[in-house]
């Protein structure tokens, strides 16, 4: 699986307490199954609940929301298209540890493909396994921009966005 590290990633860079602190976030996998279609083929999907905890954040939940959606919106896009999953896909709870700090948890329903296809020039039998990224959105934004959000003037997150 390689959206969890992605993910990471992305937040890390988002998050200047995160930067500074990485302890401060914790990512696992959690009803994670694999659907396979029964045909002869070994290629497979992934499909799993990713949590997110950040443990004793001070910031504002909109910096880490803005990355969030960003991320979501070139690693599982489809959801957005269809009410039902978009309903669901992105969850959240929080805990108040005082007027400052929080606890927060964030759930995504995500999937990832794995295509098994014969290796060229490999022996018989060999397989590369291939994780496609996911096709990009069809009004997605195609150059690299730094991204910075704000609430009331107040700089929340900046991070660059690179398309793929």
């Amino acid at each position: 699986m390689e959206k969890p590290s992605s993910l990471r990633e992305t937040l890390t860079k988002a998050l200047p307490a995160v930067k500074k602190d990485p302890q401060k976030l914790v990512i696992f996998i959690t009803g994670g199954r694999i659907m396979h279609s029964g045909t002869d083929s070994l290629s497979f999907e992934y499909a799993y609940t990713l949590r997110a905890l950040l443990l004793d954040y001070a910031g504002h939940a909109d910096a880490v929301m803005a990355p969030l959606v960003e991320w979501m919106k070139r690693n599982q896009p489809e959801v957005f298209d269809d009410p039902a999953k978009r309903a669901s896909a992105i969850r959240f709870e929080a805990e108040y540890l005082s007027t400052k700090a929080i606890d927060l948890q964030i759930d995504l329903e995500l999937t990832e493909r794995v295509i098994a296809r014969p290796r060229a020039n490999g022996p018989a039998g060999a397989l590369d396994l291939i994780h496609p990224k996911e096709p990009p959105p069809q009004l997605a934004i195609l150059q690299s921009e730094h991204w910075e959000v704000y609430l009331r003037d107040e700089k929340l997150a900046e991070w660059d966005y690179a398309p793929r």
